[in-house]
């Protein structure tokens, strides 16, 4: 199925692992301002980039996440969700990757986004990534699609 939808959508969905992606999505975040303000949800928008950085961790194992069980880990559910249907706004969030959200400077967490996407930029389909605690396993594919999505979600939510 993961291949299935790989090939079906390869150009209309992006991915993590593309660099261009990637600068497009650190260009973005640069553009963040302290006055902006979101379109939905309660964060503001330091302690979005803090999310998304520990959200960027968790997905390469520096900090652990506990594991949830939702019907969303199991095909062909998990690659609907991925690949077709966008991210509801407003949908919980592990506990772990909004502890820092209060506390949030929005200088250092620009700052650690860029090098969140360099570590990201050095990840290969070779390389070993923890599993997701709502989708549990991922393929490479699936990862980088999803690490995309999310960060283009949130983005999004302030304007940028």
């Amino acid at each position: 199925m993961d291949r299935w939808l790989a090939l079906l959508y390869h150009d209309r969905v992006p991915t993590i692992w593309d660099p261009a992606t990637r600068t497009s999505l650190q260009q973005r975040a640069d553009r963040l301002t302290t006055s902006a303000t979101p379109r939905w949800g309660r964060m503001h928008v330091a302690g979005m980039l803090a999310h998304l950085n520990d959200s960027t961790r968790m997905a390469i194992g520096e900090l652990p996440v506990a594991t949830i069980w939702l019907p969303i880990r199991y095909p062909p559910l998990r690659q609907i969700i991925i690949y077709l249907m966008p991210i509801p706004k407003s949908a919980p969030t592990a506990p772990e990757l909004i502890a820092r959200v209060d506390t949030a400077d929005l200088a250092a967490e620009q700052q650690d986004f860029h090098a969140c996407m360099e570590r990201l930029g050095h990840i290969t389909s070779g390389s070993q990534l923890v599993p997701h605690p709502a989708f549990g396993n991922l393929s490479f594919r699936e990862y980088g699609v999803l690490i995309a999505k999310h960060t283009d979600h949130h983005l999004r939510q302030f304007g940028v």
